[in-house]
């Protein structure tokens, strides 16, 4: 039974991750604007994607464990052109690019910054759905965030910490912030409710 489960959640999420920003692209593009989306929350999480899978990548973990992660990156980048697009210059996306490219070879160059950087990967993570959420309670207008996307990423958080590798214990801070980043997701699709009613109020 155990085992099934676990096949269960790996497979899951795998599938979940490769339509999870789908529905938040979709969105900006039916909207034909990025209203809503923080851009600091975006970056922060393709550089806790980025460290996540350079560090899969250095220790040579088998690919099934992390292959989402490539998936995730793919659909960040491309729903960064989409905000840049939108905002009036793609090509201001070219800088960050720049930095995410040069920064998959500097992680690697040394065994103690790869750890250090898996070690922030989760509060990274974590911080880049505070950053979002403080955003849209800045502004009370969700725009066209995705409440879907964000629902979708709850489950995948909650199921990832299902089908931890053996032998790849957490360590207690790991969890407590694992716990954050999940109830940080969790919170997301209610406040984009509450905006979205305080937007109908105030118009």
């Amino acid at each position: 039974m155990e085992a099934a489960l676990l096949w269960f959640c790996n497979w899951s999420t795998l599938g979940v991750c490769a339509a999870l920003k789908l529905p938040q692209i979709s969105a900006v593009l039916a909207a034909r604007s990025a209203r809503g989306i923080s851009l600091p929350s975006l970056l922060l999480e393709l550089a806790g994607f980025l460290a996540f899978l350079r560090y899969q990548c250095y220790c040579e973990y088998p690919l099934l464990t992390f292959l989402e992660y490539p998936i995730l990156i793919t659909q960040d980048l491309l729903l960064l052109l989409c905000i840049f697009h939108f905002n009036g210059n793609v090509k201001q996306a070219a800088p960050y690019i720049a930095v995410f490219v040069s920064s998959w070879f500097i992680l690697g160059l040394q065994k103690w910054i790869i750890d250090l950087a898996m070690n922030l990967c989760t509060f990274i993570s974590a911080a880049s759905k505070f950053v979002q959420l403080q955003h849209l309670w800045k502004t009370r207008d969700s725009g066209a965030v995705s409440a879907l996307t964000w629902s979708l990423s709850s489950y995948t958080c909650a199921s990832k910490n299902k089908t931890q590798v053996e032998g790849w214990p957490l360590s207690a801070p790991g969890v407590h912030l694992k716990c954050i980043n999940l109830v940080l997701k969790c919170h997301g699709p209610l406040s984009f409710n509450t905006s979205h009613k305080y937007s109908e109020r105030i118009s």
